[in-house]
């Protein structure tokens, strides 16, 4: 339905408080904000919205990662202002790039807390990033739900972050007794891993305790970086050993790009990928050698529910392709921060409530919501980790022009 224009009474407070890194002004602002010339509130007119933060990446190498999510964002602003957005005042994002490392993130988590002005903010994208940035939200009082960060301890920061996102801890394995099931004579495990990035180094100690588990071999453990793209030597090193299986924590360009080398040296054998190259984007990095690769999701676009439904046809409508799991959690993310105030707003209206009183309310009532999202039913635990039943198992096909290709989910 189209979004019911509404314009909320009542004046905006003007002053500006300073992020101090230790405690959260005393501030009169409202949780309404003004719209500044340059960001529009899609389906509305009216000239007050609800500005929550999405800080993901958008440049560097990250961004391979980061532009899904952006798609994913959007589609849920369009679709929740379509909906009324918060019970008739519309939400508006506000985009700030984290681009690819630890102070990209700092400096985006700063400007929509402070300058922006924002209820909650979706990200960032790495988990790298994530140890860096959230601890300022959180001394701020600022909600924070990660939108991709699995690596371990990731709720853990404060009180005031949560993600949408399944710890690896939980998600890895699966890919691992998918990969026995098609080939029960895997023996040989080699690993890579990306040794500066967080969430890699997380990541693959859970594969590696998943292949002892499963009474297999780690022939090889090889480092990277995310910014390499010549793999030869640990190429070379893990052949040598006959890996039946290959097993790799990094993100998409990198990875891509290992995938691409293992292939073209000869290597036939099974590849696992891990979260960091769950996303169609990696297609155009190692073209028709991406075929094959099998992958553990948290979404699935064929997951049953009305509300996957929509966020999937309007992808499909938009990108022409079925939609990736970074975008689902962004959707999600932004899903979530939306009902949780629409409750807060039933209670007291957020338009009435000061800025650091309004973020309190809404990250309790966060933690306290159940969601029915495109990752189907989900809840937090106090701490702010996500509780969510359905996991899969993708592999991915290249078309015959080794250009473009899909997630087929196993059964």
């Amino acid at each position: 339905m189209d979004m019911v224009n509404h314009r909320l009474s009542g004046l905006l407070a003007t002053g500006v408080w300073l992020l101090t890194g230790c405690t959260q002004p005393n501030s009169g602002t409202t949780g309404v904000a003004p719209e500044s010339p340059n960001q529009t509130t899609t389906g509305s007119n009216t000239g007050t919205a609800i500005a929550i933060g999405i800080g993901v990446a958008q440049t560097s190498n990250v961004a391979l990662l980061g532009q899904e999510q952006v798609a994913g964002a959007k589609l849920a602003e369009k679709y929740f202002n379509d909906q009324g957005g918060i019970n008739g005042t519309p939400i508006r994002l506000v985009f700030q790039d984290t681009a690819g490392d630890e102070q990209g993130a700092i400096n985006a988590f700063q400007t929509l807390i402070t300058k922006d002005k924002v209820v909650g903010i979706v990200g960032p994208t790495l988990s790298q990033q994530a140890f860096s940035a959230d601890p300022i939200a959180d001394r701020a009082k600022v909600p924070v739900l990660g939108p991709s960060n699995t690596a371990k301890g990731i709720p853990q920061i404060g009180e005031f972050v949560a993600r949408v996102s399944a710890p690896v801890a939980v998600v890895a394995p699966n890919s691992v007794k998918a990969a026995l099931k098609l080939d029960p004579k895997i023996k040989k495990v080699a690993v890579f891993f990306a040794q500066n990035d967080a969430f890699s180094k997380s990541e693959t100690e859970i594969f590696q305790q998943t292949v002892k588990d499963q009474g297999l071999e780690v022939v090889t453990v090889q480092k990277f970086q995310t910014t390499d793209t010549d793999f030869q030597t640990q190429v070379t090193t893990a052949l040598n050993l006959k890996p039946d299986l290959v097993i790799i924590s990094g993100l998409a360009a990198d990875g891509g790009n290992l995938v691409r080398q293992l292939r073209e040296l000869g290597y036939k054998g099974t590849i696992i990928g891990g979260n960091g190259l769950n996303t169609s984007n990696i297609f155009s990095v190692c073209k028709a050698l991406c075929d094959g690769i099998l992958i553990a999701q948290a979404y699935s676009p064929e997951h049953p529910g009305t509300i996957n439904k929509a966020f999937r046809d309007a992808y499909f409508e938009q990108y022409k392709k079925e939609p990736p799991q970074f975008s689902a959690q962004a959707f999600a993310g932004v899903q979530v921060f939306v009902e949780a105030l629409k409750t807060v707003d039933q209670k007291a209206k957020v338009a009435q409530k000061p800025l650091g009183d309004l973020r309190i309310s809404l990250n309790q009532q966060v933690l306290a919501g159940n969601y029915n999202t495109p990752l189907g039913e989900i809840s937090f635990t106090p701490e702010g980790e996500i509780v969510q039943k359905e996991f899969y198992v993708a592999q991915i096909k290249m078309e015959p022009d080794g250009k473009n290709g899909k997630f087929t989910f196993l059964k």
